[in-house]
């Protein structure tokens, strides 16, 4: 089967999306551009500098079947049964890996399309955790307003203090303590940043990384090891934004730009008292959570990539049968030819072997598919970038401008080299699957 094949309902969704995306979202991004401009400061992030277009398009992508298409499989019962909104939560198609993957490249030629798709990121993610490790308390409270698209979310792990590419280095800590009737309470503090979201007016919840810490008197029976405080104490819980010990400091920049009204955040975490109905899965179950949610999180990043980055492909090319220089057209010149061949093979490569993890991770599992995550984490930045660089050269000066999307594209995909982990980690994690597959080929041959 091909890596590109699908069902006659995914393909017929697959081009009324086409469309969508063309002739809705493209042109819409201009109206919200506009619309954000006209605040400044603190008022960026605030309610009423959300564009409106964001919430027509929504109303649009649950009218014509689009909404929440990343879902895995049926939803429970209990959550079906209490959606009182009219809003259809249930994808109207549920799509494997691959044909999703698919659907987030047409997704991915427009900034706004995975949003108005309730599919973006970091919604999404934080959906598949609670989806599959929540309670139905922690369901009810929390994913049920999210596939409504009634709030939205945020993912606080990365810290401003320590190297947070390695987890065991996290400071941000859950301290534990069991009262004299045997009720368990913990206290959360710590520092954020690069919390994707959470200066969002919509973000309603967060969903924290944070390390066990039982050093209080009433859990010395829990004391653990050196060893065991290194590894396994990393635990997620969940923190509603209204809580008054939850406060963002600053909105960050990514290369001047601070992507308001979502955004960046720096994050502190003060005295914020939980109890056991905060805590998903249970304690020292972080780094499991994280890992379920990285996998399919990884196809979505980077098949938006890849449609982000033909988008700009087809710029360049129409650029360079518009323009002229020394007496031919741009594309008459040998190098300008060699930068299309190039960037038509990066797209190829990034999209071929993004599908092949996808259909990998659909058929093995995400732990059977690592050696492919960790490959398309580092390949599928690289690729894409050297497209949408070649495009901003094509361009000339008005590459590097806000005319076109292609400056906004290359430090979208330059982030994405940093994003869930820095290449290098991956670099590491790919190399040690291969030697391990080298030794056991070497020892079957004694």
């Amino acid at each position: 089967m091909s890596l590109h094949a699908l069902s006659p309902t995914a393909s017929a969704l697959k081009t009324k999306l086409e469309s969508f995306v063309n002739t809705r979202c493209i042109p819409a991004e201009k109206i919200y551009d506009e619309h954000i401009s006209k605040f400044a400061g603190g008022d960026r992030w605030t309610a009423a500098a959300v564009p409106p277009i964001i919430d027509e398009l929504k109303k649009e992508a649950q009218q014509l079947g689009f909404w929440n298409l990343f879902l895995p499989h049926q939803l429970p019962n209990h959550l079906v049964s209490s959606n009182n909104n009219s809003i259809k939560i249930s994808p109207s198609i549920y799509l494997s890996n691959r044909e999703y993957g698919i659907l987030c490249e047409v997704m991915g030629r427009s900034s706004l399309a995975p949003e108005a798709c309730n599919c973006s990121a970091p919604d999404t993610g934080n959906m598949e955790v609670l989806l599959k490790h929540g309670t139905k308390e922690q369901q009810a409270q929390y994913l049920l307003p999210l596939l409504q698209g009634n709030i939205r979310s945020t993912f606080l792990m990365t810290e401003p203090d320590v190297a947070s590419s390695d987890a065991r280095n996290l400071e941000t800590k859950l301290t534990k303590i069991v009262g004299s009737d045997g009720r368990v309470r913990y206290v959360l503090n710590g520092k954020k940043w690069w919390s994707t979201g959470a200066m969002d007016p919509r973000c309603k919840v967060a969903l924290v990384v944070c390390k066990m810490d039982y050093s209080h008197p009433s859990c010395a029976a829990e004391q653990h090891t050196a060893k065991q405080q290194q590894r396994g104490h990393q635990t997620i819980v969940i923190v509603p934004m209204s809580h008054p010990g939850i406060k963002c400091v600053r909105a960050l920049t990514v290369f001047g730009s601070d992507d308001a009204p979502h955004g960046h955040a720096e994050v502190s975490l003060n005295n914020i008292e939980l109890d056991e109905t905060a805590v998903i899965l249970g304690e020292g179950r972080g780094f499991e959570i994280a890992q379920s949610r990285l996998g399919p999180g990884r196809i979505h990043h980077c098949m938006r990539a890849i449609g982000l980055a033909a988008r700009c492909y087809e710029l360049m090319l129409e650029r360079t049968m518009q323009r002229q220089t020394f007496g031919k057209f741009l594309h008459e010149h040998g190098s300008c030819r060699e930068m299309i061949a190039d960037s038509r093979s990066d797209l190829e490569a990034a999209r071929l072997l993004t599908l092949a993890c996808a259909d990998d991770i659909d058929q093995l599992g995400a732990k059977g598919a690592r050696d492919k995550i960790a490959m398309i984490k580092v390949a599928v930045p690289e690729y894409t970038s050297r497209v949408v660089d070649r495009a901003v050269q094509i361009f000339g000066g008005a590459g590097v401008s806000s005319d076109f999307p292609l400056a906004r594209a290359l430090v979208g995909l330059r982030t994405l080299r940093i994003a869930d982990g820095p290449d290098a980690v991956h670099k590491v994690t790919l190399a040690k699957l291969e030697l391990r597959k080298a030794k056991k080929r070497m020892q079957s041959k004694i």
